[in-house]
């Protein structure tokens, strides 16, 4: 098994994410009261069984293969450096980083609504939530991540007789500052309940064992070349390389190094346009997270009426918003059309039960899909021009039925009703 295992690291750790679902999984439907199988004959099983394979197999890749890269990670930290193991070491580490900033963004989305681009000025809508890294300041949060992986790619594929120590330092530096990009992230996104958000800081926790795994190895194989200080002029000069020379140093060195390295990566993105303290404005100039300082505007309620997505999707010259209402519990925009098709469902409601039933239930099923579509102003003006033969159809009905049809289009979505307002002969107050 242990042969099979360092032969096929690859496949064993596919197999490891699909041992891990299958008992991950029966504890899962236990907690949620047991599983729910549909009664299915022996052949419609069988024709079922390839999707339900394909089904298993990307369930493991997705929710449980990182998991498993995970412990591998840590499995070769903890084991005593060796070169037999490094092109080993490197195929975890492409497959660790390549899925991390590919699940990340797919995790976080899973957990909250997340518009990314949008920042904090931006008014979004419903449950959105704003980017969660300032959008003016991610070219230094990149700049950060890239200097992480410059130094992991130049201490692990060249060889490190070719590098003189300072090289190696600045390299571990540049992984610290990766490492620190890292550790804001999951300190920014990491929320509670801890169940649903703690996937979203599987790559940073990746990103930390795999610098402290590189510091390690490439002080293990100096000490191996036996490279001796050289011999300069300047006693300064000879001090410094000394120290340099002494590998067990190098964790320390590079922490200190890493600070002028980020001054001098500063530099270069105020050339530019980047902010000095960009690396800390990026998390702090969000709203909706741990680390934000800014207040976002109030999101906005689409309810899933579509007239409701129409009074607050469309263009403003055109469909009239009028004020803010509730609905549901819920702040929504309302324009007179909105209030006009409401009111004339609430007279149905009261003369025509039967037929109000029906009418809802047609809305039921073809309105709410309706509203899913209008997704631009566009489409939302569309609507509104396609719905004013109705609503003038509705308004006639309001006024031949009702004595006070104004009063009762007046108080749509305002929690009250025409009881609340004083007979006015008609007349809308």
């Amino acid at each position: 098994m242990r042969q099979f295992i360092q032969k096929h690291y690859i496949l064993s750790s596919l197999l490891g994410a699909l041992a891990l679902e299958a008992a991950a999984l029966p504890v899962l439907w236990l907690v949620n009261g047991g599983p729910e199988l549909p009664g299915m004959s022996p052949g419609e099983a069988l024709a079922a069984l390839p999707f339900s394979l394909l089904l298993a197999v990307l369930i493991a890749l997705f929710f449980f293969y990182p998991q498993v890269l995970t412990a591998a990670q840590f499995l070769l930290l903890l084991r005593r450096p060796d070169r037999s193991l490094e092109r080993q070491e490197r195929v975890f580490d492409a497959l660790t980083l390549s899925l991390g900033c590919l699940y990340t963004p797919l995790y976080l989305s899973l957990t909250r609504d997340v518009v990314f681009g949008a920042d904090w000025t931006a008014t979004l809508s419903n449950s959105e939530t704003h980017t969660p890294i300032a959008t003016w300041h991610l070219p230094t949060v990149l700049a950060l991540l890239l200097a992480g992986l410059a130094g992991y790619l130049v201490l692990n594929y060249v060889p490190l007789r070719k590098l003189p120590p300072l090289l190696c330092v600045v390299c571990l530096a540049g992984m610290y500052l990766a490492c620190g990009a890292g550790i804001l992230w999951s300190v920014q996104v990491i929320t509670p309940p801890l169940m649903e958000s703690w996937r979203l800081g599987l790559l940073p926790l990746n990103l930390l064992v795999i610098t402290a795994r590189t510091v390690r190895r490439k002080g293990a194989e100096w000490r191996a070349l036996d490279r001796r200080a050289g011999r300069y002029s300047s006693p300064l000069l000879n001090a410094c390389d000394r120290i340099l020379c002494q590998s067990k140093l190098w964790p320390l060195l590079a922490f200190l190094l890493m600070w002028p390295l980020l001054g001098v990566l500063t530099g270069l993105l105020v050339l530019f346009g980047q902010a000095p303290d960009g690396a800390i404005r990026a998390w702090t100039e969000t709203s909706d997270w741990n680390l934000s300082r800014r207040v976002a505007p109030q999101n906005v309620y689409y309810d899933e009426h579509y007239l409701c997505t129409v009074a607050a999707g469309g263009h403003r010259k055109l469909v009239k918003p009028l004020r803010l209402g509730v609905r549901h519990g819920h702040q929504v925009i309302v324009n007179r059309q909105l209030c006009v098709a409401n009111a004339f469902e609430q007279i149905l409601e009261e003369r025509t039960p039967q037929f109000h039933r029906a009418v809802r239930g047609f809305y039921d099923k073809y309105g709410f899909p309706v509203a899913r579509l209008i997704r631009s102003p566009y489409a939302a003006d569309a609507v509104y021009l396609l719905m004013k033969p109705l609503e003038w159809l509705f308004l006639a009905v309001l006024y031949l039925t009702d004595a006070r049809p104004e009063d009762r289009i007046a108080v749509q979505y305002t929690g009250k009703s025409l009881k609340d307002f004083p007979d006015t002969g008609g007349r809308h107050r």
